[in-house]
């Protein structure tokens, strides 16, 4: 049951009082979502987390957000974003929801480790914060509501790494550390996640009112949800706004699932509580960016039977969208407006997927028979289990670099051949790829692929490293990795091994849901 604002703990507040150093004080926070009553949420105070300690700020995303460095990193920053302080002006709150678990029905979840602060305005709308590993609410389900520093570090990098990269997700401002005691496979300690979005809100949250059947709530939900994100759904030429709200998702969602796939990213865990009503990444947990291309990899070693397997990721998120449909159902009315709705996911997410590899095989024009072309690369990377970032960097460079005179365009695609067993097949199409690219501007081409290609991106063992460095009280490579995925195209004197074939014990690492 919800509680009132009045049974909130008194705790100092830094929201709206002046920084040490003199910078603008902290953003100020309202109640998010403040036009829904108690059903959607229980209002409840963080849990003090003792000892808290700065670990990393991004001060990309501050700025996106108009929140002041200064701020970020004061003592008064450092209490409000580790949950010993609370805003002044917002009442704290965790949501509930439902959800399918690796396609069954999980029943109740909700914010089991998580609370939102408040909503605050940036230049590009209203933002909510939340923070992740908060302690326990009455969704934790037996749960510690703790988040620990190996799985914080992940979600802080790869945050702003895939906001580096184009794809859409939530974003992380802070990762505060602490000595507080967790238990996990083994003991650890326990950190906590400051995160943004225009809002956390997710198909879940529409499960739960559908499947008690409270389509009052479902109603006020939707409403709410249309509102603030999806206006454009009220307009008169469609007749039935919560079936242009479920439409706009699914082609958001569509847009989303092709870029993951365009970079090899692996989610991990694609419930369809983890599903993002914005399109948005959310919810990072054993996630992995593929190292070798293996379509059928999966990169969490909970998921026995395969379901998140990187090459079933577009279908399972259609799966999802397809619960959410049911959920919806009862607003939009007839189940076949349901099913028409969806149906944009079978156009837009395979043109956006074929656009992405265009771009990323610096093909400027389209032509009929770029799929074969695409198809073709993505078999033979498939059956010579090539790395799948290193592959299309090093295309991209010899395409760079078969700009300039006649020997060096002769000798530019060796270091495509080094990574090959099947050099005959490969040979193939790199002479179909060449014929095709002549078609085009092949410098322009080169440009457009060195910028769609990057030459870093989070793999699973620079994590790892950067994880063991923290636990033993070092958090150089947390900042440095934090540098060079902020521009992941671009080239980082110094950090060469960071975009090579990964180590051999890099294979062995392995990555559940408490990662």
């Amino acid at each position: 049951m919800a509680t009132s604002d009045s049974t909130l703990s008194v705790r100092p507040t830094d929201t709206g009082a002046p920084t040490q150093d003199g910078s603008p004080p902290a953003p100020v926070f309202r109640t998010a979502l403040g036009d829904l009553g108690p059903a959607f949420y229980t209002a409840l105070p963080a849990a003090s987390l003792p000892d808290p300690h700065w670990i990393a700020t991004s001060e990309a995303a501050a700025a996106d957000l108009s929140i002041s460095s200064g701020w970020l990193k004061s003592p008064e920053a450092l209490q409000l974003l580790s949950g010993n302080a609370t805003p002044a002006t917002a009442q704290t709150r965790a949501t509930v929801y439902s959800g399918h678990q690796f396609g069954v029905w999980a029943g109740q979840l909700g914010d089991g480790r998580a609370l939102l602060l408040g909503e605050f305005d940036t230049p590009t709308g209203a933002m909510e914060l939340q923070l992740k590993g908060s302690g326990m609410t009455p969704y934790s389900r037996m749960g510690d509501g703790r988040a620990v520093l190996r799985s914080s570090i992940r979600e802080f990098l790869v945050s702003e790494a895939m906001q580096a990269l184009g794809i859409p997700t939530t974003r992380a401002v802070s990762l505060i550390g602490s000595p507080l005691h967790v238990r996990r496979e083994s003991i650890e300690t326990a950190a906590i996640v400051a995160r943004t979005a225009p809002t956390f809100l997710r198909f879940g949250h529409f499960e739960h009112f559908a499947a008690a059947g409270r389509l009052n709530e479902l109603r006020a939900l939707a409403d709410h949800v249309i509102d603030h994100h999806y206006p454009e759904c009220r307009d008169a030429a469609f007749p039935n706004p919560y079936s242009a709200l479920l439409r706009a998702i699914t082609e958001r969602t569509a847009v989303m699932v092709a870029k993951w796939q365009s970079v090899g990213f692996c989610h991990g865990v694609l419930n369809t509580d983890n599903m993002s009503i914005l399109g948005l990444t959310i919810d990072y947990g054993p996630f992995q960016f593929l190292d070798a291309y293996v379509p059928g990899h999966v990169c969490n070693h909970s998921d026995t039977l395969g379901r998140y397997a990187f090459d079933r990721q577009p279908n399972v998120v259609y799966w999802n969208l397809y619960c959410l449909g049911q959920a919806l159902q009862p607003l939009i009315g007839e189940p076949l407006q349901v099913v028409e709705a969806l149906e944009p996911y079978k156009r837009v997410f395979p043109a956006q997927l074929v656009a992405h590899f265009r771009a990323k095989l610096g093909l400027l024009i389209d032509t009929a028979g770029d799929p074969t072309l695409i198809d073709g690369v993505l078999q033979l990377l498939a059956d010579n289990a090539v790395d799948f970032t290193l592959f299309w960097r090093t295309l991209s460079e010899a395409v760079a670099a078969g700009t300039g005179s006649e020997a060096e365009a002769r000798n530019a695609f060796e270091p495509i051949r080094d990574l090959f067993a099947d050099r005959a097949r490969l040979d193939a199409w790199l002479l179909s790829y060449q014929e095709r690219l002549a078609q085009s501007d092949v410098a322009l081409a080169a440009d457009l692929m060195l910028k769609t290609n990057p030459r870093y991106v989070l793999r699973n063992y620079l994590a790892e490293e950067a994880i063991r460095a923290a636990q033993a009280g070092d958090f150089t490579e947390i900042h440095r990795l934090q540098t060079v995925l902020a521009r992941p195209f671009e080239d980082h004197a110094g950090c060469e091994h960071y975009s090579a074939v990964p180590p051999d014990w890099a294979l062995h690492l392995s990555i559940s849901c408490s990662s």
